[in-house]
């Protein structure tokens, strides 16, 4: 690891009030300034090669009970300049090292009236700006309640906006492209169905937000290390075209509370010219804290299969019976009731999963619907709904735990909580214990439905300490932790890397629910992945979901070939290959794609890129010379370029491209694929036809 580190402190008195900083990136290509207005308001502007893309806008705090705030009547008291430089280890990632590269300016302001102190600290990497607010331990700060956090990103323009509909409970929506001044209009459309969601504006977004503006920059806006503070959206002004930070209430209305000292998560905007510095930039992790866990040994990046699948198409049951419309754990006796024949959850048919995924090399197998209750647990805001612990009569924990290590397999524990985190909570010490009696190294959690207590949402400030106390607690214990439908990522992956994946997005299951949009990949990588791998899980063949369950009507909108690059373009050391086996050997030949591909990687390429439209990414396995390309094209068809010249020069490679045939299309002859070998070297540019809703994926192996 290599480490610069330069820091100076310029004494500041109020003399300075009406001047203002800059700090300028490593590069120079980003220009911060930084102002008080004449009321003491503080202000920020962004400038990228001379060109204003952030406008002068203001920071602050409205705080509950105080009719002075945090928003006015201050100077600047102190300035520290620093210079950091540092290159890290990942534990695992997209590379095996990232740089840490950026200029700081840490400015204290005081509050006339009040002599409150807080610092807004801000670094310019070079490719955008991080910055927070601080909170120092002092005489008249120290108990304190957020009304709204006032942090605004003034527009230069009436952009193109990739958005979702801001919601303090959801973030499972396809994506809408529009101009900033047509989301108002588009709002009501782009909000779908959800088993738990609360929207707060018609002009209401969701971070990371991706943005277009008309000259070609592309602008992202998100926030990272979000810790002990509640989630935080954005609400256009669009009258000024001026985004306001909005966070997630609790239960009373209040946005967060807060003891000092303490800071704010941090506010960032990434910039370029070129769409494929946006997918590169690492400030998101670089924002948050070095590794926390001592021994990482335990943290292993999965490829998995799973009985999920046919449960979200409704061709199995995660309930046992259809007896019982009322479950008292521990008092209903499940030993006596007729089961209905579609459980997937038991012991044959998970064996047989075992079997398919020990075949074909797979390291670990996923059950849903192995513990009681699922007859009643959704819908009802039921406190005690599961308790992690107590099998239906059909699961063998143990028979399955011996046969699955017999075949060299580990099994992944399945945790719903639907929505209740006290319930969690009270149960996790015993459902942890559990798990290692019985060799479960991970766990996917769930929080389906409205949160308990009742109120609160999934991202206020107190649900999201839930979800941190989950993976630490799980860290302790060594379990690697899957959470869906939880908060979006903000890098906490880089401090806690027993986060292995996450949801928080619209995943692969609403393709059972009606279908997703079929450039919705396009968009999620300068979006959702912008804070850390999602779980997106991929990999379906079959995408006429009738023919797993006649009552669903639903289609997969995606090629199978676009399936298969979506395991490079949806970065996740925890992969899955989410349909059926009886499909995988269907298509043996596609299927070897998913076998080979890795989930480690020693680094990576973005070779095409534009939101909403395609993304090419080219990744290098961790543990040989083999590299991996992956394509997710949108609704037009059109030529990609794999420009290969990442090779190493000198050497032959053999290039086998998985794409789409001549005459595939998504909705009507979505299986449709070839598969090609070519001999390759760094010289070589290959150009691929991608239909709508298509892509492809490449494996390139060294000739020695």
């Amino acid at each position: 690891m290599v480490k610069y580190f330069v820091a100076f402190l310029v004494g500041v008195t109020s003399f300075f009030h009406s001047f203002s900083q800059e700090l300028k990136s490593p590069n120079g290509n980003f220009k911060l300034v930084f102002a008080l207005e004449n009321d003491g308001t503080p202000t920020y502007q962004l400038f990228m090669k001379n060109k204003e893309i952030i406008k002068k806008s203001k920071l602050g705090l409205e705080l509950q009970k105080d009719k002075k705030s945090l928003l006015n009547d201050f100077e600047l008291a102190n300035e520290v300049r620093n210079s950091f430089d540092e290159t890290w280890k990942t534990i695992w990632g997209e590379e095996t090292e990232i740089r840490n590269y950026y200029n700081e300016l840490a400015l204290t302001l005081k509050q006339n009236e009040t002599e409150r102190q807080i610092i807004i600290r801000f670094r310019l990497f070079n490719e955008g700006l991080g910055f927070r607010y601080e909170f120092p331990e002092q005489k008249n700060l120290t108990y304190f309640v957020v009304k709204e956090e006032r942090t605004e990103f003034a527009m230069t323009g009436d952009h193109t906006a990739f958005w979702i509909p801001g919601d303090y409970d959801t973030q499972e929506y396809d994506y809408t492209e529009s101009k900033l001044t047509e989301i108002r209009g588009l709002f009501k459309k782009a909000v779908t169905e959800n088993a738990s969601q609360k929207q707060f504006s018609d002009t209401g977004v969701q971070t990371s937000l991706m943005l277009k503006t008309a000259n070609g920059i592309y602008i992202n806006i998100h926030e990272a290390a979000l810790i002990n503070y509640s989630c935080m959206h954005l609400n256009l002004d669009d009258k000024n075209l001026v985004f306001q930070s909005h966070l997630t209430p609790d239960a009373k209305g209040n946005k967060g509370y807060l003891q000092t000292p303490c800071v704010s998560p941090w506010r960032t905007i990434i910039a370029s010219t070129d769409a494929r510095d946006v997918l590169a930039s690492r400030i998101t992790l670089n924002l948050n804290e070095p590794c926390k866990i001592t021994n990482t040994s335990w943290i292993r990046p999965i490829k998995y299969i799973g009985v999920w699948w046919e449960m979200i198409t409704g061709k199995s049951s995660w309930a046992y019976t259809d007896e019982v419309p009322s479950v008292h754990l521990g008092v209903t006796d499940f030993s006596k009731v007729k089961p209905n024949g579609k459980h997937a959850a038991n012991t044959k048919h998970v064996k047989e999963y075992i079997d398919f995924a020990a075949l074909h090399g797979f390291d670990a197998v996923l059950v849903e619907g192995w513990n009681e209750g699922w007859e009643d647990w959704f819908g009802h805001e039921k406190d005690y709904v599961f308790d992690f612990v107590t099998p239906y009569p059909d699961f063998d924990v143990k028979a399955i735990h011996e046969y699955a290590k017999s075949k060299g397999i580990k099994m992944i524990m399945h945790h719903e909580t639907s929505g209740s985190t006290r319930n969690y909570e009270r149960h996790l010490d015993n459902a942890f214990q559990f798990m290692k009696a019985n060799g479960y190294e991970a766990a996917k959690t769930g929080y389906v439905g409205n949160i308990l207590p009742l109120g609160e949402h999934h991202y206020s400030q107190s649900i999201l300490n839930h979800y941190q106390y989950v993976i630490e607690k799980a860290a302790d214990n060594k379990i690697m932790i899957n959470a869906h439908e939880a908060v979006r990522p903000t890098g906490i992956c880089r401090t806690y890397p027993n986060m292995i994946g996450n949801e928080s997005a619209r995943g692969t299951e609403f393709q059972a629910f009606g279908g997703s949009k079929a450039n919705h990949t396009t968009v999620l990588p300068f979006t959702r992945l912008i804070g850390g791998p999602m779980d997106y899980t991929p990999g379906i063949f079959e995408m006429d979901i009738a023919k797993l369950n006649p009552n669903n009507n639903s289609h997969v909108n995606a090629t199978l070939a676009n399936q298969l690059g979506l395991y490079v373009v949806m970065y996740s050391p925890l992969q899955m290959a989410a349909d059926l086996p009886d499909n995988y050997n269907r298509f043996l030949d596609a299927f070897q794609f998913i076998k080979d591909v890795p989930v480690e990687w020693a680094t990576t390429k973005y070779l095409e890129a534009e939101p909403g439209y395609y993304v090419t990414i080219a990744r290098k396995d961790k543990k040989s010379n083999n590299w991996y390309v992956g394509n997710s094209n949108g609704y037009n068809s059109r030529a990609a370029s794999v420009n290969l010249d990442f090779l190493e020069k000198g050497k032959k490679y053999e290039a086998i491209i998985y794409s789409d045939a001549e005459n595939t299309d998504y909705k009507t002859n979505p299986q449709a694929y070839k598969i090609t070998k070519h001999k390759v070297n760094n010289k070589t540019k290959l150009s691929l036809i991608t239909p709508a809703g298509g892509g492809f994926a490449i494996q390139i192996k060294e000739i020695k």
